[in-house]
């Protein structure tokens, strides 16, 4: 057939795709933009560390028996103190001698006492610790008593109101829904672990974009830091606050980049409230007036591309911003001060928590006198104190879990520092323009002096004039000086590891890190199920 010359040639008409197809790849896509764009509003660590951290921190607080955490019983007066409006220490008649305490529910005390009388008397091995299971929901579904009784909880009477407010919050909710006591316990517990959820998610969220944020998150699911999120304890707050004020002070002093206005909040509530949290921690809490002024976000970013100093431009710097920085660590330092006198008292009480035949020998105004008159002999028992029990320090690094006594499985210790290696390794490399030399060497005395504290303190307030050691170290105290630890070490530690293209291997690191931390996590509750529950 001949066609005519201005006739269109036959052109095959392709099969018609089905409707339902760019629909599929479209509805992917979208997908796809919001899972990243959510990634990058609140960072890929810490939305891992919500869902790793919210699942362990609930199994701990069902699992772990009432009042079995560490100093749960005195934890809980504590708070349950603070929830009706009793801020300062209260002294109380003890025929033992001075005591400070206050008043609990008669039906929460018994089961206190059961608890206490539960793991202070366990049966051999293999039989379970617990020995009851039946007992405590019998306890735990008694109402909650309107008559009360004074318990004792001098250990905890010294610690301001600042850590117990989730925890006090958590029983006045429950007081509101009439929750029993088994009910009352969970509220509080829970209350705590929705505190440290947002206040250590917010911190790792200050890190996202950054490799280094991995390193924050391996630290906040350690084993002993979720056990601590899931049960009623001041060390919830105060992990949560020194996380969080390490991760700022990692951003805007070690990264070099300007904090957020939310951030920049932050920084300056922290730096007040940490001190009045724990006082071994007060130095760590000043460490954010380093941060230059440039680095905070007052007002609009006016300082250009980059907040590393003589980037992008030049920003004048009002002296009130360099003030507030520095306003806030006096109200902080004061307010320690403040709580410190009002506290004090309650050292001379300390030394019931320890056998009756070591009663009255824990004297805070001795061991000062004696560490300022022959300082050699404290550095003597500090040495040996290092060399009798630094194994046992370092495992509770990892996780002593409660009253319990149980320690975490060699698994646990070798699967989180799997996690520690690979999130050091692959961690950004710290300018020198960002924190130069003695900022760097500030923020290393810092911790050193921190760690220094932890041993002055409980040699003064915990351990008997004449003793052999430092009494009643014990490794968690030493979770919150972690990432600002490792920070320096990355600072002046160039090596990172790369593949075999050279390129820094991210995906795997997240990945190894993640899935070490949840085996770590799932064999400590396994063996804590085990010997604790049978």
């Amino acid at each position: 057939m001949v066609t005519e010359a201005n006739e269109k040639p036959a052109v095959a008409v392709p099969e018609k795709i089905p409707a339902a197809a760019p629909d599929r790849a479209a509805g992917k896509a979208g997908l796809r933009r919001a899972v990243i764009g959510v990634e990058r509003r609140f960072g890929s660590a810490a939305l891992t560390f919500l869902l790793i951290a919210g699942i362990f921190g609930a199994v701990w607080s069902v699992l772990t028996p009432p009042f079995w955490g560490h100093d749960e019983i005195t934890q809980f007066g504590r708070a349950y103190q603070v929830a009706h409006g009793g801020f300062l220490p209260e002294k109380i008649h003890d025929d033992r001698g001075p005591a400070w305490g206050g008043d609990v529910p008669v039906s929460i005390d018994a089961l206190m006492g059961y608890a206490m009388h539960d793991y202070q008397n366990n049966a051999d091995e293999p039989e379970p610790m617990v020995e009851d299971p039946h007992a405590y929901d019998a306890l735990g579904g008694m109402a909650v008593s309107e008559q009360t009784k004074q318990v004792w909880f001098t250990n905890t009477a010294a610690y301001s109101p600042v850590p117990y407010l989730p925890a006090a919050a958590g029983i006045r909710i429950a007081e509101a829904l009439d929750l029993n006591v088994g009910g009352m316990m969970l509220a509080t517990r829970w209350a705590g672990l929705v505190a440290y959820l947002a206040i250590a998610g917010f911190a790792l969220r200050v890190l996202r974009g950054h490799r280094v944020q991995w390193l924050a998150f391996t630290v906040a699911v350690l084993p002993i830091a979720l056990f601590q999120a899931g049960t009623v304890t001041a060390d919830t707050v105060t992990n949560a606050l020194a996380l969080l004020v390490s991760a700022l002070v990692v951003k805007g002093l070690f990264l070099g980049e300007r904090l957020s206005k939310p951030e920049t909040v932050a920084a300056l509530a922290t730096t007040i409230l940490l001190p009045v949290c724990k006082p071994t921690y007060v130095l760590i809490a000043m460490l954010t007036v380093l941060i230059p002024a440039r680095r905070f976000g007052f007002g609009r970013d006016v300082s250009g591309a980059s907040a590393i100093s003589g980037a992008g431009g030049t920003a004048r710097i009002a002296t009130w911003q360099r003030v507030l920085p520095w306003a806030a660590a006096g109200i902080g330092a004061v307010s320690f001060a403040a709580w410190m006198k009002v506290a004090a008292p309650t050292g001379d009480g300390m030394s019931l928590m320890r056998p009756e035949k070591d009663w009255g020998s824990v004297r805070p105004g001795d061991q000062l006198h004696g560490i300022l008159t022959d300082p050699v002999h404290f550095l003597r028992v500090f040495g040996d104190s290092i060399a009798r029990r630094d194994q046992h320090w370092f495992m509770q690094f990892f996780g002593e879990l409660g009253f319990s006594y149980v320690e975490v499985p060699a698994l646990t210790v070798l699967a989180c520092l799997l996690a520690f290696t690979m999130s050091i390794g692959v961690a950004e490399r710290f300018s020198p323009l960002a924190a130069n030399r003695t900022r760097t060497w500030l923020v290393l005395a810092t911790v050193a002096a921190s760690v220094a504290m932890i041993y002055v303190t409980l040699y003064m307030s915990f351990t008997p004039v004449g003793y052999f050691i430092v009494d009643g170290v014990q490794g968690r105290y030493f979770v919150p000086l972690a990432v600002l630890g490792l920070a320096v070490l990355l600072r002046w530690m160039p090596l990172r590891f790369t593949n075999a293209a050279g390129r820094i291997p991210v995906r795997g690191m997240v990945i190894t890190v993640v899935t070490a931390s949840s085996v770590a996590l799932l064999a400590a509750v396994v063996e804590y199920s085990t010997i604790v529950w049978g």
